[in-house]
């Protein structure tokens, strides 16, 4: 199969500043690919172009803050704020609606977006998707407190925010050779410089509880497909099944052998499992041989 890798690239106002999105495809089925923390638009170069050529147009965003989309100073980078400057990005994309697939704290704005905008949503596909009580996780409360250990460093270094980041890229994966260092440097760029970690911190400390006291899993009608890579460290197998469980139309799907980065280690099984769900409504229709070995049950 020849696979396309050169997008459209769009710069896309949304009110404080603009939004990086690159398109795959044209004219297909509309969906959208959102990151989580600490990666980027970067994360869906694998996964994009396997939907493009399955007749599916795939946005893979940015998040404002993030990637190559602006940063203000005083931006808001909340969870709520990002679901707003989704939905305006979407309007000037001219898209009224689509299937949006997140992962950890992306998830969380798709499923924001669902629930705001449920005429804006079709289908969700949520990938390790941390519980809504906590939804920093330990992973990046460990990176917040490493900010002591590091202090010199981030205050005086270009590349600070590596120490900060490389342990939190290294271990969202369970195989080492998924994240060598090339592609963690890729990864860090844009957090070079002097305030690069500490705006890496300010993206972390706008992930607030407080602001999806009204997000509620059973309030979302739309068919939810939640995917957890089997060595997952931070979606536990408990956390995946539960939200699952909470959701009206959910489904629980497993990655075998892969950690947090699903589209890193496992891209064309993920691309093949959000195709199957988002056109037949069932991931696990029509399985071929090789799909059947890497889609789990609940495990």
């Amino acid at each position: 199969m020849s696979v396309p890798s050169d997008p459209d690239i769009f710069r896309v106002p949304v009110g404080p500043g603009a939004m990086h999105v690159e398109r795959f495809g044209f004219g297909g089925t509309p969906v959208v690919l959102l990151h989580g923390f600490g990666t980027s638009a970067f994360l869906w170069r694998h996964v994009a172009p396997m939907l493009a050529v399955r007749q599916m147009t795939a946005y893979a965003v940015d998040l404002f803050g993030y990637g190559e989309s602006d940063r203000p100073f005083d931006a808001d980078f909340g969870v709520r704020a990002q679901a707003d400057y989704l939905d305006r990005a979407l309007t000037a994309l001219q898209l009224p609606t689509v299937s949006v697939v997140g992962l950890d704290i992306g998830a969380i704005v798709a499923m924001t977006l669902a629930t705001v905008r449920r005429d804006r949503v079709a289908k969700l596909v949520l990938i390790g998707a941390p519980p809504l009580g906590d939804i920093q996780g330990p992973a990046i409360r460990e990176l917040q407190r490493d900010t002591a250990k590091h202090a010199l460093r981030l205050s005086r270094g270009l590349f600070g925010a590596s120490s900060l980041l490389t342990p939190f890229l290294e271990e969202s994966v369970d195989a080492p050779r998924h994240m060598p260092a090339v592609l963690i440097g890729r990864y860090l760029a844009p957090y070079l410089g002097r305030d690069g970690a500490n705006h890496l911190l300010a993206l972390a400390g706008a992930l607030e509880e407080e602001e999806l006291e009204e997000l509620s899993p059973p309030g979302i009608r739309q068919e939810t497909l939640v995917v957890r890579g089997t060595r997952d460290r931070w979606c536990t197998k408990a956390i995946a099944e539960n939200l699952a469980d909470q959701l009206p139309s959910g489904r629980y799907e497993t990655v075998d052998e892969v950690g947090h980065l699903v589209p890193e280690e496992a891209p064309e099984v993920l691309a093949e499992l959000v195709w199957r769900f988002v056109h037949g409504g069932s991931a696990a229709r029509e399985r071929s041989p090789d799909a059947a070995r890497n889609f789990g049950g609940r495990s």
